[in-house]
């Protein structure tokens, strides 16, 4: 049984990291508040996404935030006239990072986790970074992780006020895909409602070519199970 004062909130994207986190948290005995943004992105298909996890997932509230991270540009997510990367032959180096990355995306999105954590009175902020199978992004390392957590018990009311302190977990930073979808598959993780690819065609189909659909197939594959979602060429 959740207890009632256990609560936390989670980053939903709609991709099946932050699908797992959820159910991750969901396990761990959270009352789970669903946190989304509308950040200037290519397209729309993950807020569809995450929508449907939270409502399968027994989230408590989900809450879609409207930000403008396309007023800067500066990556090929919210700037349409850079193209995605397809078919990278640098993948796994960590120090390439790709045009899909977006400046500072979690540092902005896990402030408002903060913010929305402190009026609800919760201390706990689950993300779904990873660094074994990622692009290259700087904001998805445990230092940055470390750093933000360092910063949100040094910037609150609520600490200062020896309410409590504030933990942010990443329960899938050190997995595989594979690993983390056969996380997600016991914990009862519908992947036929994530949506990963950041540049589907006009029916939604994932491309299967760009860094998150290639990182989502070589997972499938890992775990031996088969991706449930419609990709634009047969996979």
């Amino acid at each position: 049984m959740l207890k009632k004062d256990k609560k936390a909130v989670v980053l939903l994207s709609g991709g099946l990291d932050s699908a797992t986190t959820l159910a991750v948290a969901r396990s761990e005995g959270f009352r789970c508040y669903a946190l989304t943004f509308k950040y200037g992105q290519r397209h729309g298909r993950e807020i569809e996404a995450a929508k449907k996890i939270a409502d399968s997932s027994g989230a408590i509230e989900h809450r879609i935030i409207d930000i403008d991270l396309a007023a800067f540009g500066g990556s090929a997510l919210t700037n349409p006239i850079i193209d995605v990367p397809k078919d990278r032959a640098d993948l796994n180096d960590p120090n390439q990072i790709p045009s899909t990355y977006v400046p500072a995306r979690n540092t902005i999105f896990l402030s408002y986790a903060l913010a929305w954590a402190e009026v609800l009175g919760a201390f706990d902020i689950f993300i779904g970074v990873n660094t074994t199978d990622y692009s290259g992004y700087p904001d998805c390392r445990a230092e940055f992780i470390s750093a933000f957590e360092k910063t949100a018990n040094l910037a609150t009311a609520a600490v200062v006020q020896d309410k409590g302190r504030y933990r942010i977990h990443t329960p899938i930073i050190n997995m595989t895909k594979g690993e983390i979808i056969l996380t997600g598959t016991k914990l009862g993780v519908d992947y036929s409602l994530t949506h990963s690819c950041y540049d589907p065609d006009q029916e939604g189909r994932s491309c299967g070519r760009c860094d998150a659909c290639r990182l989502r197939l070589k997972g499938f594959a890992e775990a031996g199970l088969k991706d449930p979602i419609e990709y634009v060429k047969k996979q």
